[in-house]
Order: C-alpha cells, then sequence, then structure tokens
C-alpha cells in the first residue's frame, strides 16, 4: 500500500511540517508501505518527489526543488490503493480545507475531519464549543480586523474592562506559538494585536495566568483513548516558537507530577471536547493548571507537531505505544473512518 506524505505549505509553519515529517517518515514501516512525496512549497505549488521504499537518508531528501520535480494539480494526489498523510499544520493544512479536498477526491486520509480541523484551528470557534459543553476556560476577548480598524479605542476599553495584564495575545488560526505575544502596558498589547493581525483577520486576546501547562494525547475514532498528563516545564515567560522548535530550552515531563484527581479530569475534559468537535484520528488537548488546581481547557491541536521533541508521541510512548506503532494506528484509523463512510454512502442509496 502507498502512503501519500504531504508536507510543507503555505503556512507560517512550513518548516515546523518538514521537521514533523521527517520523523514520521522514519517511524514508517517500509515492510508493508511505500511512501510518495508530495511538498507543497511556500508559494503553494505541489511538488511530487521520490518514492521512498526505506528511511531517508536525512531530511534534504525532504527539500524537493521545482526544477527537479514535477509539478501536479491538486486532485492528482489521488491513487489507487492508497491513503494520504497530512503533515501540515497550521492554515490551508490543519484547518479542513486540505481535509476537504480529500473528501470531494474520495480518498482515505489521516487525522480529523472537516469539521474537528476547523473548529480546533480556530481558536475563538473552539472557545464557543468548550463554553457550550462546559469546559472550564480563561477569559477571553475575540477582535476582528474590521473593528480593530475602525475602533482601537473600544476593544482596547473592552479587553481592559474585562481582562487584566499581562494578557496573551493570539491569531484565532494558528499554531505553534507563532505570532503569539504577551502584553503587560497597552502599549504592548497594541502591538501584539498588530502583529497577530500579520497572521489572520480575527485575533484572541486572552488572560493571563500564572498556571503550569498540561497537555493530553487523545487517539481514536468511535472508541476514544487519551494519555496520562504531561507538562511543559519553562524557564521562560511562555513557550514561543523558539523554545519548541529551535533551541529545545524546554523540559516535557512525562508523567506530569499533578494529583491523580486532575490527571483524571484532564482526561474527561480532553476526551469530552474530542468528541463535541466531532474528533477522529488524533488531537492534543492542551490545559492550564493552577497553584489552586483550577484546570482550563485552553485548546486542541489537530494535527500536533511530530518532531523527536514532540510531546503526543512522547506522551503515547509513556503508555507503552511506540512511535511506529502510533503512526501505523494512525493510519488504519484513517483507513477504518474512509471505509465506514463509503457504507454510509452505500446503505443511502
Amino acid at each position: 500500500m502507498k502512503i501519500i506524505a504531504l508536507y510543507g505549505g503555505k503556512s507560517a509553519e512550513h518548516d515546523i511540517s518538514i521537521l514533523s515529517a521527517y520523523s514520521i517518515l522514519n517511524a514508517i514501516y517500509y515492510d508493508y508501505y511505500e511512501v510518495q512525496l508530495v511538498y507543497i512549497t511556500k508559494e503553494g505549488t505541489w511538488l511530487k518527489g521520490p518514492l521512498l521504499t526505506e528511511k531517508p537518508s536525512d531530511q534534504s531528501v525532504l527539500e524537493i526543488k521545482q526544477d527537479e520535480a514535477q509539478v501536479i494539480s491538486p486532485c492528482e494526489i489521488k491513487e489507487p490503493d492508497s491513503i494520504v498523510f497530512p503533515i501540515l499544520h497550521g492554515p490551508n493544512g490543519e484547518d479542513g480545507t486540505i481535509q476537504g479536498l480529500f473528501e470531494v477526491l474520495n480518498i482515505p486520509y489521516v487525522g480529523a475531519g472537516v469539521l474537528a480541523s476547523a473548529c480546533g484551528m480556530d481558536k475563538i470557534m473552539t472557545k464557543h464549543i468548550l463554553q457550550q459543553i462546559g469546559i472550564p476556560q480563561v477569559p477571553y476577548v475575540a477582535v476582528g480586523k474590521i473593528d480593530w480598524n475602525e475602533e482601537p479605542m473600544t476593544i482596547f476599553n473592552v479587553c481592559e474592562g474585562t481582562l487584566v495584564y499581562p494578557m496573551f495575545v493570539k491569531p484565532a488560526n494558528m499554531g505553534s506559538s507563532v505570532g503569539v505575544s504577551r502584553a503587560e502596558t497597552r502599549e504592548e498589547l497594541q502591538q501584539a494585536i498588530e502583529v497577530a493581525f500579520k497572521y489572520d483577520q480575527r485575533v484572541i486576546v486572552e488572560q493571563g495566568i500564572d498556571a503550569r501547562e498540561i497537555e493530553i494525547a487523545v487517539l481514536g475514532n468511535e472508541e476514544v483513548r487519551t494519555t496520562q498528563a504531561g507538562e511543559i516545564v519553562k524557564e521562560v515567560a511562555f513557550y514561543d516558537y523558539e523554545s519548541k522548535y529551535l533551541d529545545n530550552t524546554v523540559e516535557l515531563k512525562i508523567p506530569a507530577d499533578i494529583p491523580e484527581e486532575i490527571h483524571e479530569k484532564a482526561r474527561f475534559y480532553a476526551k469530552k471536547a474530542y468528541m463535541a468537535l466531532d474528533g477522529s484520528g488524533l488531537s492534543r488537548c492542551d490545559f492550564f493548571l493552577t497553584s489552586n488546581q483550577e484546570l482550563f481547557l485552553n485548546e486542541l491541536n489537530t494535527m500536533p507537531g511530530f518532531t523527536e521533541f514532540s510531546m503526543y508521541p512522547l506522551l503515547w510512548e509513556n503508555m507503552g505505544l511506540k512511535y511506529g506503532d502510533l503512526i501505523e494506528e494512525l493510519i488504519q484509523l484513517g483507513l477504518m473512518r474512509h471505509k465506514q463512510k463509503q457504507g454510509l454512502f452505500i446503505s443511502r442509496d
């Protein structure tokens, strides 16, 4: 069977996608699969690269040049007896758009579907859904680009009337801490909002709290499994892009040193949120835990990082599921979901 590894993309998280793809390609069981590389450039061009029958020799294999590859249209990705593994982070890869293409082409793929991807990627929509199902979250203010351009003073008044400094400002649709800033003053808040608007038309301003960062990994379709919590132990003010992917200066403590009831509560909330968003395949749920043991669900990541430092695969390794077996299970979950959908279409006819 052929795995179509789709990576790169137009997102600001392009380089992270390549790191994740390289780690995944080193863990695939090549006794059972061959892997067709399809690289999306930062400009959005789709390039069909080499066919791998063994682990890549180094990461440079993934950095495909346009003059050395076949340019294809997105619909040409479909091949018989294949499954797409979209190793894409951020907009145009993790937000439901590419998943919609796979659905239209009627091809199996790994990971969340259209609805879960779109809602999970959009931090504002995620918070609306969490609020409806009673999962606690930190106070926030949603800001649209039009409102900001027309009435910035109103935005300041709403933020400062609802929240207190420090505040964290994030693009609504971005991950890996891209475009995220901490604001201690109105001047910094203005700068942070303007930075976030470079990445999205909608921005979220969240209440900064003194809390630990706890994460739960989720896996499954109808039968949903969760891991014990892991903790990001950091020395910096917040876990930014450089800390995650360049410096590797943060410590991942697995399992987290927290009371058992907090573990269980986090796992309960993670599963409940995952099911509410119609999750399938995988997700990572990120929480804040305060000193008085208050737990807030911050966000769901439907295609978390898969690098050697990444929390998601390490959480499952702690549960006894090795990296290669995790990749294999994700592939099987994608195939199973596709088969079930075909059955639904047949029953309708």
